[in-house]
């Protein structure tokens, strides 16, 4: 690490890719459950303020990786990598056989936001995308040899955090400028205190293994039923992730408006249980590791609506030797790349040719 990054920190991150006239700062889309709702809540002074930043954990990105990241873009764009962390260790045990605590990660989204920080793209990485892995660190010391055919989320699971950073580095010669990382349990608490998200669904939805059943129509959803909704799979369109991935968006969507709609600032009790709930919630990289970083962070989520934001899902097709993984389509892929590189909006052509653009599950969640 040089000693302009240990002198200027988080400072740096945050201004790297921010023209001087533009001081509004950043979001993560996803984070709408974890960071982004919460911190406009760091308005607690004294003990909440300790209170807050003492929930928060981190991880130093910079000092894992060093120097063997994509260079930085200085032109006013800013590129975060959310991950839901889904160990069965725990409180989160409830949700499948216990794990012992192994780090998974069944989801994954590149939250990319345009100069001016006024409209966003994400893209959603499918965890069973079989991808060439880069060598990384183990939670052993170890070193990981990767592989020119692994499966996307054994990423998180062989090094952490750092490793499914390099991970998407590698895949999009994109530097992600921050990480996200939203724990179920936490997620569960931030939706009830809240009050819960509506949404309306087009059919009834009933699945046996995110233990939700919801009927047609406007459904009003309480932490539970909206962890429910986010991973359930089989029950909804093809049945398979790229289903669950369009979920996700269409719930992230209705989250947004559920934000937008209650007037937190008018309740100070709510905004100061979301901000515990969701501090504890989250990890974040090492800038973004305190509640003055996060409260700036999620500010800039007050200019970006649901319509400004275009969600795609990274454009794959079924492995050739496995029918049960994706594998990412060449072309189609870096024109995503590219087109986030450039600070262009994605082309409508990236995703037509795309298995994550054919299932019907999006259409199900209104």
């Amino acid at each position: 690490m040089t000693e302009e990054s240990k002198d200027h920190g988080g400072r740096a991150a945050a201004r790297r890719r921010r023209k001087p006239a533009k001081r509004r700062k950043a979001l993560a889309v996803a984070a709408w459950s974890a960071a982004g709702v919460v911190l406009l809540g760091g308005a607690g002074l004294g003990y909440f303020y300790f209170k807050l930043n003492g929930n928060l954990k981190t991880v130093d990105i910079d000092q894992a990786l060093g120097t063997d990241r994509p260079q930085n873009v200085d032109n006013g764009s800013m590129d975060i990598l959310v991950l839901g962390s889904d160990s069965r260790g725990g409180a989160n045990g409830e949700y499948g056989q216990d794990d012992g605590g192994s780090a998974r990660s069944d989801t994954a989204m590149i939250i990319h936001l345009y100069e001016g920080h006024e409209k966003a793209s994400v893209v959603s990485i499918p965890r069973d995308t079989m991808i060439s892995r880069p060598s990384c660190a183990n939670s052993g010391g170890k070193t990981d040899p990767g592989g020119q055919r692994t499966q996307f989320n054994e990423a998180f699971t062989v090094g952490g955090a750092a490793c499914a950073v390099k991970t998407v580095e590698k895949m999009s010669g994109i530097r992600m400028d921050h990480y996200i990382e939203v724990d179920f349990t936490g997620f569960k608490k931030i939706i009830d205190n809240l009050g819960g998200v509506e949404v309306t669904t087009t059919k009834p939805i009933k699945d046996g293994s995110s233990h939700l059943d919801l009927a047609a129509g406007t459904n009003k959803l309480n932490g539970e039923q909206a962890l429910g909704l986010v991973r359930t799979r089989k029950s909804v369109g093809d049945g398979s992730d790229l289903g669950r991935i369009q979920l996700q968006q269409a719930f992230i969507k209705a989250l947004i408006k559920q934000v937008k709609g209650i007037g937190l600032f008018d309740n100070p009790k709510k905004l100061l249980d979301i901000a515990d709930s969701a501090t504890k919630a989250i990890t974040t990289d090492k800038p973004l590791g305190d509640v003055k970083s996060l409260m700036g962070f999620a500010q800039g989520l007050q200019g970006i609506d649901a319509q400004d934001m275009q969600m795609i899902t990274l454009p794959v097709t079924t492995d050739p030797r496995d029918p049960n993984r994706v594998a990412p389509l060449t072309k189609e892929t870096k024109m995503v790349w590219d087109a986030l590189l450039a600070d262009r909006p994605i082309p409508a052509e990236a995703t037509v040719n795309s298995s994550g653009d054919k299932s019907t599950a999006g259409s199900i969640v209104q």
